[in-house]
């Protein structure tokens, strides 16, 4: 190598000049069947090491060594890999950092150069220390950064402090083992590069690398694996994929044969992508859709045509049922040898240790390792073909369960619910026929015991699952025909009720459903259980036939059609008729209404309804005329019955005789604007709730209803707005926006309430469903908090922070615009 200016150091051009003979040298021995690719990758990689070498010996610095990170720590970069790289230094940091970014631009000449791996990514330091490097694993660290240092090995520059690196790198990596949710992060990650390759694959794009079933599928595989058993087990700390997998197969891991198909897999997906790249000059990990490229590649990877097949043809077979058997055992990987452990069945040298499958099962969320075992034997005995096939559908069914926020859960509910051996038969061919309605399935198992109970006594829901459009609320009309008819043809009282409540909870469990997989948002929601509970009341008042008109108003949530899971409904009767006939006839009507939805017991409960926002509340008769309301309104009603009534809605019987009432009281609702007497006394109602409707035990802070900046003071901040302009709306959102465009409310202070009240709605009835129970305070024990952030895709902190942000920006504008208080 040519010397330069630096006496006795090579020369930048030289270096270069010298990797590009490497690289013409490695090609033509793989291209002439010289090397295999352990060989290639090998060769590749040390090629980049001798560049490093040679930029750190240019350079000069003796206090740098430069980490090899990804494919570069693994020896196992092939022709077109960006090289990652971390530096850890000691001495003066300008002198560092300038040294680093000149070995960075010496070896930038010769291959891309990826330094974003380095802690804090593009906006970190370029070099740091290692007590810079500790500080950082240890308070600011993502799992996916120490799923990388699993490829940490030094590459280049000072070997002793490079060793002190991949010491210290080591003792943070395998003292720490990694738990469920570390794990969950890096399957979500996982998923979202397999969305973008599906994105590209639409695009026409066939990816090598990331699309299921491709190289990054056997990597994420044996990585995951090693993060798991490592700690245990110090042979699995190989920053190599091949050496990898071949020691998960050796000590039982993975089964043998599977660990085989994967490597093997992983040397022909990797041979592609080399010849690809060779064939383009360029980085991809894409095959050409051209069928002459296919065609020429094919014939550079040894495939002949023959007279029944072209080569194309023969590599593309290989190539799909490749990936096919890759994803295969990529879903079933992690749980397969467990059955081998808790079922008794395979051979004993394949076994896991009884620590090794534990430690599994508690990465992946199962924390009761005894109870796990007895569910895999009850679901896998015997020899009949339920049996057998769940067998082979175990595996994926605990993959699956293990994404769910409680996998303990998901299990015993399975368990309980294929406990029948005729539902066994019909949701073991439910799950083979429909991957994706078992998928979907242990995510409803694994979320809400009040869901899973619905599933039980509703097998049949399971293969709807997949298909979002069956699940979907039905109109109004349609649905109080349906409600109707489930009552119709049963004779008693308890039969129908049952019958109605049975009705109730398939509906709830399809929009649930849509709610947990993303296809309804959260005002879709309030929409459908708005009109399920309007359907109900309709279709019982049917039933009652009543001989009077008669009507139900909805108030609050109800009437504004924002029912949450947890909402009970506020109305109020209305009524037409003289005499005492006609009143005896309503509050019968009424007191069977209420009886029928509400139930004498919790468990015959319908609906929970409430009438306390009607005239004289709990004191009030049920159901009045219209002149008596009006009598009321015009002489006695307070202003925060007018607050109340911004949200009333006709929800069923008497459609014209309801709105008769809502149009008799609205001048005294909407035609008086806000005088100051009701302002304050609006004020102070709004008060005396936050003293004393929290409950005891309950923290305030972080209080989704009543809380400060969350739904109430959202909610009473838009009704006042309303109120005092005389812009009418029913539900929050909706009333928010027709504030701004009306003038009333600022754009950024809409933004702001729009935004903690969705937060706060969304987060509320995702607790009702992972709670299985009405709850309105974020929770505080560690595995009911964990639940619910892991349902809402976040951490219990950031669940915290996110609450503690949007409340208190939405409380210094409930402030200024409620209470009329101007910030400092």
């Amino acid at each position: 190598m040519a010397s330069g200016g630096h006496e006795g150091r090579p020369d930048v051009l030289g270096i270069d000049a010298s990797a590009r003979l490497q690289y013409l040298h490695i090609a033509g021995r793989d291209l002439c069947g010289l090397a295999d690719l352990e060989t290639t990758v090998a060769d590749l990689t040390d090629r980049a090491a001798t560049v490093f070498q040679a930029a750190c010996d240019h350079v000069g610095t003796e206090t740098l060594a430069v980490i090899g990170m990804g494919k570069a720590g693994g020896r196992e970069l092939n022709y077109a890999s960006d090289v990652d790289v971390m530096f850890v230094g000691d001495g003066p940091r300008e002198d560092l950092i300038r040294h680093a970014q000149q070995v960075v631009d010496i070896a930038g000449k010769s291959f891309r150069v990826d330094t974003n791996l380095r802690p804090e990514g593009r906006d970190g330091s370029l070099v740091r220390s290692l007590d810079s490097y500790e500080a950082y694993w240890d308070r600011w660290a993502e799992p996916w950064e120490f799923q990388a240092l699993l490829k940490a090995r030094p590459l280049a520059g000072d070997v002793e402090l490079g060793a002190r690196f991949l010491h210290t790198a080591q003792r943070w990596l395998w003292t720490h083992p990694f738990d469920a949710d570390a794990l969950r992060s890096l399957r979500l990650l996982k998923g979202r590069a397999e969305d973008a390759a599906e994105r590209d694959r639409v695009l026409g794009t066939d990816e090598l690398k990331r699309s299921p079933g491709g190289i990054r599928d056997i990597e994420f595989t044996a990585q995951i694996l090693q993060l798991v058993h490592g700690h245990l087990d110090p042979h699995l700390r190989s920053p190599n994929t091949l050496t990898t997998l071949q020691e998960l197969g050796r000590a039982g891991y993975v089964d043998p044969t599977d660990a085989a198909t994967l490597a093997d897999a992983y040397r022909f997906l990797r041979t592609v992508e080399h010849r690809v790249q060779l064939a383009d000059g360029y980085q991809t990990h894409s095959v050409p859709q051209d069928r002459g490229e296919r065609l020429a590649l094919a014939r550079t990877l040894g495939y002949l045509d023959t007279a029944d097949q072209a080569a194309d043809v023969q590599f593309d077979a290989d190539l799909r049922r490749g990936r096919s058997h890759v994803r295969t055992i990529h879903q079933r990987v992690y749980f397969r040898p467990l059955l081998e452990v808790f079922a008794s069945s395979g051979p004993r040298d394949a076994r896991l240790s009884a620590d090794a499958a534990s430690a599994r099962l508690a990465a992946f969320g199962f924390t009761d390792t005894s109870r796990t075992q007895t569910a895999v034997r009850e679901l896998t005995k015997g020899l009949n073909r339920s049996s057998r096939m769940m067998q082979q559908l175990l595996p994926l069914l605990l993959d699956w369960l293990s994404e769910a926020p409680d996998p303990d859960l998901g299990l015993l509910m399975l368990r309980n619910l294929l406990a029948s051996t005729k539902r066994s038969h019909t949701l073991v061919d439910a799950f083979r026929d429909s991957p994706e309605a078992a998928r979907r399935a242990c995510t409803l198992l694994g979320t809400s015991r009040l869901l899973a109970d619905i599933v039980l006594h509703n097998p049949d829901i399971v293969a709807r699952l997949p298909h979002p459009d069956l699940l979907a609320t039905r109109s109004d009309a349609d649905l109080v025909e349906s409600a109707t008819a489930v009552m119709r043809w049963r004779t008693e009282t308890p039969a129908k009720r049952d019958a109605l409540r049975r009705w109730k909870e398939r509906h709830l469990l399809g929009i649930a459903s849509r709610d947990l997989f993303g296809f309804s948002d959260t005002a879709e929601v309030e929409t459908d259980l708005s009109s399920l509970a309007a359907a109900s009341l309709d279709a019982t008042l049917a039933m009652l036939a009543p001989s009077i008109r008669f009507a139900v108003v909805g108030l609050g949530r109800f009437g504004a059609g924002e029912l949450s899971y947890a909402s009970d409904l506020d109305m109020l009767f209305v009524y037409e008729g003289d005499g005492t006939a006609a009143t005896e006839e309503a509050a019968k009507v009424a007191t069977s209404l209420l009886r029928f939805l509400g139930g004498d017991t919790p468990i015959q409960r319908v609906w929970d309804l409430d009438l306390s926002l009607r005239p004289e509340g709990r004191q009030g008769v049920l159901a009045r005329r219209i002149e008596a309301y009006a009598q009321y309104w015009a002489n006695y009603a307070e202003p925060w019955e007018r607050m109340a009534m911004t949200r009333a809605r006709v929800v069923a019987g008497d459609i014209d005789l309801g709105n008769q009432l809502l149009d008799t009281i609205g001048p005294q609702v909407w035609g008086r604007g806000l005088p100051e007497t009701d302002r304050r006394a609006i004020l102070r109602s709004k008060a005396r709730m936050e003293s004393e409707r929290i409950p005891a035990g309950e923290d305030a802070r972080f209080h989704l209803k009543l809380g400060r900046g969350s739904l109430s003071d959202i909610e009473f901040t838009v009704q006042l707005c309303q109120l005092r302009s005389g812009i009418r709306g029913h539900a929050t959102v909706p009333a928010i926006e027709a504030l701004v465009g009306a003038g009333e409310m600022d754009i950024d202070d809409a933004n702001i309430l729009r935004e903690a009240f969705r937060f706060c709605e969304r987060t509320r009835n995702r607790w009702f469903l992972v709670n299985s129970a009405p709850g309105d305070t974020l929770p505080t024990q560690p595995e009911p908090a964990t639940w619910l952030a892991r349902s809402l895709h976040t951490s219990p902190t950031a669940l915290r922070e996110d609450y503690r942000r949007l409340t208190r920006r939405s409380r210094r504008v409930v402030e200024r615009l409620f209470y009329g208080v101007s910030p400092p």
